[in-house]
């Protein structure tokens, strides 16, 4: 099978995977996402934590990884290294955060000047360490979310992304505190606001996206940015359910994200069930005091097929590359997985490739390959 993109992962959060998804978003962020991203001015603790996320991320069958790091360049650079010596193939962000009242003082940067200069430092160590490598690590421009950045610091940004010809992440219109965020300050919606900075590009890839408005997928179609859905978080985060389908007749890209720790599991087999899952959540509606005739949102259900586009070739729309799909001339981006030696039946492909998404675990995952190089997975 086609290697996975996983387009929306917070390595430093990866130690809380699971805990704490009973709260709101702004509060599990200040509870238990910034302690702990704080953590990774130490080396010594990223080393250990990034070296057992890449591996499981690996051992699931994802051969690049789009990554949210930290406010800290050093551990961002390492992430890298890990990511080379175990031959994975990232997409790095060094995370922009300057706004005094929505990031506690002891993490976030000290100023607009101060994230940017640090990012152009980041990226230009990043270029240069990839000389010794076949497996590229792109720097992407991340800003985390409109909230946790100034309107200088989003200006900068933009310009950065521009000057390099990079890509592009962020959160947009997560959840009903993210989404009003942007209209209660600057009275406009968070995917305007991002627009106006040029950080929505073909290259740009905003993660969640279940408030989106028809006027915010005009706008992702317009500039061709990507939106990275991410089902199991935005079970507890997102406050509503993303509409695939809709997404997809607008002409809108779709990757999959597992949006480690918002979302518990690093497998995107995991997430593309999650995904069906949801769609059948919206198709069907949830409120039983409603009369099944009005309880849902017709047209929502999506297929294994669909679910599977997501996490190969959505996702390497997104990413630039010549991935997702066992082609020649495509990146030799492959795992192979036997989950069924011995089936009880005959299967068509249809049956098989619904047994794949919905069985395999990591142990079912024989070997990985990423541009032909065999990845580590221990």
């Amino acid at each position: 099978m086609p290697g996975f993109i996983d387009t929306h992962i917070h390595a430093p959060q990866w130690p809380n995977a699971g805990l704490g998804l009973d709260l709101p978003l702004q509060d599990w962020l200040n509870t238990y996402t910034f302690p702990l991203e704080s953590k990774y001015k130490d080396l010594d603790f990223s080393k250990k934590v990034y070296e057992d996320l890449v591996t499981n991320l690996i051992n699931n069958g994802t051969t690049t990884s789009v990554y949210f790091g930290s406010i800290y360049q050093d551990s961002n650079l390492l992430l890298a290294d890990i990511c080379n010596e175990k031959h994975q193939r990232g997409f790095i962000g060094h995370v922009s955060m300057d706004d005094k009242d929505n990031n506690p003082e002891y993490y976030r940067d000290k100023s607009a000047q101060d994230s940017l200069n640090k990012y152009e430092s980041f990226i230009n160590k990043l270029l240069k360490s990839n000389e010794k490598y076949s497996i590229k690590q792109t720097p992407v421009i991340t800003p985390r979310f409109s909230p946790s950045c100034s309107l200088e610091s989003l200006k900068g940004l933009g310009e950065l992304a521009k000057k390099y010809n990079l890509p592009i992440q962020s959160h947009c219109s997560e959840s009903d505190w993210e989404n009003s965020y942007s209209i209660n300050k600057y009275g406009k919606r968070d995917a305007q606001l991002l627009y106006e900075n040029n950080l929505l590009t073909s290259k740009s890839i905003m993660a969640h996206g279940t408030l989106l408005n028809n006027s915010d997928f005009n706008i992702f179609h317009k500039t061709g940015t990507t939106v990275s859905h991410c089902p199991i978080s935005n079970a507890y985060f997102g406050n509503a359910i993303f509409p695939v389908n809709d997404a997809l007749r607008k002409n809108v890209n779709l990757g999959l994200g597992s949006d480690v720790s918002g979302g518990f599991s690093p497998s995107l087999y995991d997430n593309m069930k999650d995904a069906i899952l949801s769609s059948q959540h919206l198709q069907n509606g949830v409120d039983n005091s409603v009369v099944s005739e009005i309880r849902g949102v017709t047209n929502s259900k999506i297929t294994s097929k669909q679910a599977f586009y997501l996490a190969t070739v959505g996702g390497a729309k997104v990413v630039n590359l010549k991935t997702g799909k066992l082609k020649e001339g495509y990146l030799a981006d492959l795992q192979i997985v036997e989950n069924q030696p011995n089936p009880f039946q005959k299967n068509d492909k249809q049956d098989i490739l619904d047994n794949l998404i919905y069985h395999t675990r990591a142990n079912d995952i024989k070997k990985v390959y990423v541009q032909g190089y065999l990845a580590k997975r221990g």
